[in-house]
């Protein structure tokens, strides 16, 4: 309790917030805390806040833009990670944070989840579909390689192509594939290479190596550039057992450079055994072919046909002659059934015909007036005169009714 005479000391909320805020800084200037990420928010700024939670309690986080753009991999909510920073107190607010200067992420290393992130990413756009993936030419004539030029990847790879096919061109664009500089040089390269336009494939080739110092071919700017390529890409980074995205996007992966070399050109002197053996092949087939066409032709040549070729045309002959006499004959029947046909008609129609009805007893009364013929008794009267017609003739008669 403060004495009587005792001067008191009094802070403002913000004095007290500062002093605070140093004592804490001077306390705690290099901490390393885990927890899990939650509440994760990326400003438009480029700074990130995020709170840092165990089973009992949670942190305020803050990582300023300078230090998160060296982040290798997507920070996120629900990451466990480890964070290094100073304790300080957020004045405004009197809340304190832990301002972060180093995020590596809990369980699997930084590089490696960059990796699976941004492979699960590019699986989610169909980069690593086959459905978009192209066939490599058969015998390329010029090969693009995207390099060291000072390693040893290029010398084995020339060593193969010189033993296997040595008439190939080659167009190298030398590159670092190793550091900061690497990624951008690769993808300058690659997009030359299209402008260019010479190379009919692409190589893109490395030694082995760390994950680290693969990296170069597992940025997301080296994949997109592979996959947007016109050209086809064959992808020969590190070893056997190494795959980098630059696997996943390209259109073939070779499992090492001196492999990629082996798939990009066949051997001349396997194509030349090739080529002869198919012309082997060939005249055989063209021998057997003349020697049928021959015995073919022998057959035709001992034939009838060939031999008397004047027994056909007599044959033929005949032949016209027995159908000019069917058809002679047919006719002949055709027309008597015809005839016949027309006589029966003819009958009909004479039997059928107003004379014939005259002189089986039938008479016609006309009107003598007007011609018309009377059809009813109620067309008869004393001062209309008819004429009648029989089978030999017409008489005028005066009605009496």
């Amino acid at each position: 309790m403060q004495t009587d005479g005792a001067e008191k000391k009094i802070y403002t909320v913000s004095q007290l917030t500062r002093l605070v805020r140093f004592t804490l800084e001077d306390l705690f200037s290099s901490v390393w805390v885990e927890g899990e990420i939650s509440d994760f928010t990326h400003h438009s700024s480029g700074h990130m806040y995020f709170n840092l939670k165990d089973g009992d309690s949670a942190l305020s986080c803050v990582m300023f833009k300078r230090e998160n753009t060296r982040l290798r991999f997507k920070a996120e909510a629900g990451q466990k990670v480890l964070l290094h920073g100073r304790v300080s107190i957020y004045v405004p607010r009197g809340q304190y944070q832990l301002v972060v200067d180093t995020m590596e992420p809990k369980g699997l290393g930084a590089l490696q989840l960059a990796f699976e992130q941004l492979k699960t990413k590019l699986f989610k756009e169909g980069l690593f579909d086959e459905a978009r993936k192209r066939p490599l030419p058969f015998l390329p004539l010029t090969i693009g390689v995207i390099t060291s030029p000072t390693g040893a990847v290029i010398r084995d790879m020339m060593h193969v192509w010189e033993r296997r096919f040595p008439k190939v061109r080659i167009l190298l664009a030398p590159v670092q594939v190793q550091g900061a500089s690497a990624a951008p040089e690769i993808v300058k390269a690659l997009a030359d290479m299209n402008e260019f336009g010479e190379a009919d494939v692409i190589v893109v080739a490395r030694g082995g190596g760390s994950l680290e110092d693969l990296w170069a071919f597992n940025e997301e700017s080296v994949a997109r550039a592979i996959a947007a390529s016109h050209i086809p890409v064959v992808s020969a980074v590190g070893h056997e057992v190494d795959y980098t995205i630059a696997d996943f996007v390209a259109d073939r992966r070779a499992p090492t450079p001196s492999a990629a070399a082996e798939i990009l050109l066949p051997s001349l002197a396997e194509l030349e055994a090739g080529l002869k053996d198919t012309g082997a092949r060939l005249a055989r087939i063209l021998r057997r072919e003349v020697d049928d066409r021959r015995e073919t032709l022998e057959r035709l040549k001992a034939s009838r046909v060939f031999s008397r070729p004047q027994v056909l045309v007599e044959d033929l002959l005949q032949s016209v002659d027995g159908l000019a006499r069917q058809l002679e004959t047919a006719a002949g029947r055709r027309v008597a059934d015809c005839g016949k046909e027309v006589k029966y008609l003819a009958g009909q129609l004479e039997a059928l015909s107003p004379q014939k009805c005259l002189e089986r007893g039938y008479s016609i009364v006309f009107d003598a007036a007007d011609g018309g013929i009377i059809k009813s008794t109620r067309q008869l009267d004393r001062s209309r005169s008819l004429r009648i017609r029989v089978a030999d003739g017409e008489r005028e008669v005066t009605k009496s009714i």
